[in-house]
């Protein structure tokens, strides 16, 4: 039964439209209008099939021509960005992955965002065990050593300073806000490649045995691509993610 939901429609896209999104999404950050060669290398599209395109996108207002005869996005673009930016619902991308996370380690996992010189726990979910941190929904905490301080304090100034290169993703920490409970954190990028907040798994320092630790790092850190995915996100150049 669980194979079967994985499965896609039988229904096929259309083509025409795959094309003309493929036209729209060729676009990068910092381009303020392309020319009819840099969408053809883009996109893979001959140029013709690019004309043809983007007239029906300029009717319908999400490209517009400039004078030299190269090609900007338009207001319609704006206008969806705006619709989604209201309707975007963080909590509907983070807690499954969070639940995930749960799932694949038997571990609390929890998003943090920072809050002036504080980090605020915004979503988490428990670990089946009893013995566990209980912080919950809506506390803050203060930026202090733990793993999940340091993700929020080393990677929220722009530009990034120049030794979050050298850091080793996710960072651990064992006992720095509780002498009884560890942690590992790592980034979640939004738009931008700006900061969105911190994905941690925590536990009691007992259970952090060296094999726990080697196996929970490539998972924390692939959810943490997952969500920055997920949300639009896109992860800076200079950070590298060490996953073991």
């Amino acid at each position: 039964m669980a194979e079967k939901g994985r499965r896609r429609p039988a229904l096929e896209g259309v083509a025409s439209a795959d094309r003309a999104l493929t036209v729209l999404a060729a676009f990068r950050k910092g381009d303020r209008s392309l020319s009819l060669a840099e969408l053809a290398e883009r996109t893979g599209l001959v140029k013709s099939t690019i004309m043809r395109l983007a007239v029906s996108l300029e009717q319908h207002g999400f490209l517009a021509r400039e004078g030299d005869g190269t090609y900007r996005l338009d207001a319609e673009v704006l206008r969806l960005a705006a619709i989604y930016s209201q309707s975007f619902r963080m909590d509907a991308h983070v807690l499954p992955v969070l639940e995930e996370l749960v799932a694949r380690t038997g571990e609390t996992a929890a998003f943090y965002v920072r809050r002036g010189e504080g980090r605020l726990c915004l979503f988490r979910v428990d670990s089946p065990h009893l013995l566990r941190m209980h912080v919950r929904v809506g506390d803050a905490l203060p930026l202090d050593s733990s793993a999940i301080a340091q993700v929020l304090r080393a990677f929220s100034p722009r530009p990034l300073p120049a030794y979050v290169t050298t850091l080793d993703l996710p960072i651990v920490t064992m006992g720095a806000t509780d002498p009884h409970t560890g942690a590992m954190a790592a980034p979640v990028f939004g738009p931008g490649d700006q900061l969105a907040g911190a994905l941690a798994l925590s536990a009691p320092v007992i259970r952090w045995t060296p094999e726990a630790l080697a196996a929970a790092r490539p998972v924390l850190i692939d959810a943490a691509l997952t969500l920055t995915r997920r949300i639009g996100g896109e992860r800076p150049a200079s950070p590298r993610a060490a996953a073991e």
